[in-house]
């Protein structure tokens, strides 16, 4: 695998951000890197409230060319979108099929910004993609706690 490093955001009060997004990002301010080839992804916690940094996830450099998709989809996987610059066609089936919708965004996109957009439309009602991506998570934690509640334990 070429991830390098991980830096995970620990915090009391995260089960209140309950969509996950992801920034393809080379300095954690702007969206700047394409899909496929991202040095790092910034992974947010969002909800209408509140955006809160949760996860930096890096990769090398030096990363065979058959691994980099694979790998970098496998560290998006419980995101429901990545803001990015590009995205290959294989790249969005890929995604699309792991129910994470790649968002092309323009040059100089800040990701405050955008995280103040995507919190407005939880705001005033979500686009179909985003409420499918609701829907989606709002069934997955009502299944874990169905499992829960039926002392299912690991």
């Amino acid at each position: 695998m070429s991830l390098t490093r991980r830096l995970t955001v620990v915090a009391d009060n995260q089960q209140d951000l309950f969509l996950k997004v992801a920034f393809a990002t080379s300095d954690n301010r702007l969206v700047d890197q394409h899909f496929g080839s991202a040095s790092a992804f910034a992974l947010y916690g969002v909800n209408p409230e509140r955006a809160q940094l949760l996860q930096i996830i890096a990769f090398s450099a030096q990363e065979r060319e058959e691994d980099r998709l694979a790998d970098k989809l496998a560290a998006l996987d419980d995101c429901i979108a990545v803001y990015c610059r590009a995205c290959g066609a294989s790249a969005v089936r890929q995604l699309q099929v792991r129910h994470i919708q790649p968002v092309k965004v323009n040059d100089g996109a800040e990701i405050r910004d955008l995280l103040a957009a995507l919190q407005q439309e939880l705001r005033e009602g979500p686009s179909s993609w985003l409420a499918k991506a609701i829907q989606r998570q709002r069934l997955m934690v009502s299944g874990f706690d169905a499992m829960e509640a039926d002392g299912w334990q690991e």
